[in-house]
């Protein structure tokens, strides 16, 4: 029987697109689905005349591949992994590999590390992202888990993603889950990304009642400035597309967005950490709000629609508009850095930030120019504490503060939402602040708990307990941070 180098389970569009990516680039795959007729269909239509092979058992899979054989999963998170990864086990010997490919929560891929390393398999939780196109011509991938894999996967992996000045966008990550937390905050970026696009073509829409054709050619003039990015560009697109009638499709989609769950774990992630994901948070909650469309429409007749209409200038706001987009995107990044900085210090993940730009930068969703400054930022200062601090961003976003000011104040004037707009620039603003009012809340607490405080002519660490009523006792809560 033929030997093939790579197996891959799970014939849905990514897995179809990965195993013809993997043949493009000369290697053999072989490939499997429980629901066996899809594996037909996939080998009498896009795989006809490759030399991918088609099987119809577990047992036929197997045996169709070389040792250690290494197989990637691209089935729904969850537990049709650990399913499968059951099903393949009484198959499987000590060296063999698995790659899960999926969305996978990065807890579950450090669990799965884990126990397949005491029965001597090398697990492989790889986040893929690019969609159907970057499956099909070079996503970016994130692999992370048992290192001891990474020799016999790097040069398929490597070979089949993006490449950015000829370097592949695919580097190991780090142990255990992390090549699936890495994902994980890429989409959370997206999550943000994707909102502060929606906020800002709602505001123009709104406030200055600009048409889809001057949306199409505004947002194809800003993929050319330092907005340049896959979504900006496809966002073009988009407004330019018309439905069977003639008429703008976008006016016909329904405005309540789906969710698979990995922005809703982003912010997640940054609860348990203690980590303020403030703009990631609000692109999740604005995606919850969306899903009340009837309670919306309800409350919109009972509260009103009433709108103030912009009159100053146009030009003025469209350009508040794309600098506010343009430094919101900044704080989103300084985010979703932010967190994996404090993860990868909990978890011992030595992240490189210059090689998690540079896997950005090509195939995947959230990819854009913008990503090669971040890249440039870790490489001067691997230690840098905070994307913000950087001196290049640092200036970017300072001198974008006028604009960025003028639009989130007119929306707010105008009734227009802009959760994740003002969500970054409240942050903005919070994070320079050398005092925040985090003394009244100390002091609240104090006062009805006796959780203590710290003083600021006193050193850190030492707490204090004031008998604010006169009733109260001199015994104290324990001390604890939120």
């Amino acid at each position: 029987m033929e030997q093939a180098d790579i197996g891959l389970i799970g014939m849905a569009v990514m897995g179809q697109n990965l195993a013809l990516n993997m043949n493009d680039n000369g290697f053999k795959v072989v490939v499997y689905n429980r629901t066996t007729s899809k594996v037909d269909d996939f080998m009498e239509g896009p795989a006809k005349g490759t030399e991918i092979i088609g099987t119809h058992s577990v047992e036929e899979f197997i045996k169709s591949l070389k040792r250690p054989r290494k197989i990637m999963l691209m089935v729904k998170a969850g537990k049709p992994v650990d399913a499968f990864i059951e099903t393949l086990l009484p198959h499987l010997e000590p060296g063999d590999i698995i790659i899960d490919g999926g969305n996978s929560e990065y807890e579950d891929t450090t669990r799965r590390v884990r126990d397949l390393k005491a029965k001597g398999i090398l697990y492989v939780g790889a986040g893929v992202s690019g969609g159907e196109e970057g499956a099909r011509h070079g996503p970016s991938i994130m692999p992370g888990g048992n290192l001891d894999a990474w020799e016999h996967v790097k040069p398929i992996l490597q070979a089949i993603s993006a490449k950015v000045n000829g370097e592949p966008c695919c580097d190991w990550v780090g142990d255990e889950g992390a090549g699936h937390f890495v994902k994980m905050v890429h989409n959370g970026i997206e999550y943000g990304d994707m909102q502060l696009i929606a906020e800002a073509y709602n505001l123009l829409k709104e406030s200055l009642g600009l048409s889809y054709e001057e949306l199409s050619i505004l947002f194809s003039a800003w993929n050319k400035t330092e907005l340049d990015s896959y979504l900006i560009e496809i966002t073009g697109h988009i407004f330019k597309t018309d439905d069977t009638d003639g008429q703008p499709l976008l006016e016909k989609i329904m405005d309540r967005a789906g969710q698979k769950g990995t922005g809703k774990w982003t912010a997640i992630s940054s609860l348990q950490l203690g980590v303020p994901l403030t703009l990631i948070g609000e692109a999740v909650f604005a995606r919850f709000l969306s899903a009340m469309k009837e309670e919306r429409v309800h409350a919109a007749d009972i509260l009103g629609t009433e709108k103030t209409r912009f009159h100053g200038s146009k030009e003025q706001l469209i350009e508040g508009i794309r600098e506010s987009l343009y430094a919101s995107k900044i704080v989103s990044y300084a985010q979703g850095f932010m967190l994996m900085r404090k993860q990868g210090e909990e978890s011992g993940w030595n992240f490189n930030y210059g090689k998690i730009a540079l896997m950005w930068r090509g195939g995947c969703i959230i990819r854009s120019a913008f990503l090669g400054k971040i890249k440039e930022a870790y490489e001067k200062n691997p230690d840098l504490q905070n994307l913000l601090l950087d001196p290049f961003f640092a200036e970017e976003i300072k001198s974008r503060e006028l604009g960025w000011r003028f639009a989130v104040s007119q929306a707010v004037l105008e009734s227009v939402p802009l959760p994740c707009m003002g969500a970054a620039l409240a942050f903005f603003d919070g994070y320079r602040s050398k005092r925040l009012p985090a003394n009244l809340i100390q002091a609240q607490r104090d006062y009805f708990g006796a959780h203590t405080y710290e003083r600021i002519d006193r050193p850190k660490g030492e707490f204090f307990h004031t008998n604010w009523t006169g009733t109260g006792g001199k015994v104290s809560s324990t001390t604890y941070n939120a």
